[in-house]
């Protein structure tokens, strides 16, 4: 179709490196400020270090977006590199300011950077990510990318269940955890991405029914296209899962210890799913 497309996306799709090398999928690197020091993610701090660090720390972790400035380097230097056109994929518009500042750098290019808002986060966003870098593999047009990309949000589920709300609460981002003085107990909350917002799902007063009710509604969920278990430093549980749904599912799923960005406001032992579903 003569159309040489890159694909750029943001360090919270939770893409595991070798997909990244092997789909030649580009991604930005977003900040975690612990105690003071920036730290880029992916790069300068690990996932376990950082969740065995977190319940001890003094001030919460904050996060930070890469600039606008970085976004349009990234896309000048494609351009240099023979790219016509680039589909930058970012984490929901409604959760962070990721998807605002690349369509701050698109500005500079007219039509030949296109921005998609995920409406998601982690896998939620890295599945469409890795279906569009496919699509250029095939090579299907910018528009035949976008089109699968919208419908593929429709069939996207990503549910989490935390350890506690705390972290969730104090980070601000979600209105009704603020009210909620749920974090003082030892109950599990269920969240779910919808539309691009958390929303919740009530909770279950033990961690043993919280893994239950995981597994179920994945069961539930009838036939899967990908699927990815998601933890904050739970590798253990998060593979029991795994082993627990391998005999209906006719791949193996990833298991992601989530990005240090989305886990500052999750907190440590969170467990979840990412899942595409079937038509």
């Amino acid at each position: 179709m003569g159309e040489n497309i890159a694909i750029v996306t943001d360090s919270t799709s939770d893409i595991p490196d070798e997909l990244i090398y092997q789909y030649h999928i580009y991604v930005v690197n977003n900040i975690v400020i612990v105690e003071g020091q920036s730290l880029e993610d992916r790069k300068e701090i690990s996932r376990e270090e950082f969740y065995t660090k977190l319940p001890k720390l003094k001030k919460f972790p904050t996060t930070a977006t890469a600039s606008s400035g970085v976004y349009q380097k990234l896309y000048e230097k494609l351009f240099k590199q023979g790219i016509s056109h680039i589909l930058s994929i970012h984490a929901s518009s409604k959760l962070s300011g990721i998807y605002n500042a690349a369509c701050l750098a698109a500005q500079a290019f007219g039509n030949r950077v296109q921005v998609i808002d995920s409406k998601n986060v982690t896998l939620g966003l890295g599945f469409q990510v890795i279906a569009a870098a496919e699509m250029v593999r095939k090579g299907e047009s910018l528009e035949t990318i976008r089109s699968l990309i919208e419908c593929l949000q429709k069939r996207i589920k990503v549910v989490a269940m935390l350890d506690t709300l705390e972290y969730i609460r104090r980070s601000g981002r979600v209105n009704w955890a603020r009210a909620r003085l749920g974090a003082i107990l030892s109950i599990k909350p269920f969240l779910e991405i919808v539309n691009g917002e958390v929303v919740s799902l009530g909770q279950e007063r033990t961690r043993k029914k919280g893994v239950a009710r995981l597994v179920e509604i994945l069961r539930n969920l009838g036939p899967l296209e990908r699927l990815a278990i998601l933890h904050t430093n739970a590798e253990l549980e998060a593979q029991k899962i795994i082993a627990e749904l391998s005999a209906q599912l006719p791949f193996i799923p990833l298991s992601i210890n989530v990005t240090t960005v989305i886990g500052s406001h999750v907190g440590p032992n969170g467990l979840g799913f990412a899942a595409l579903l079937k038509y």
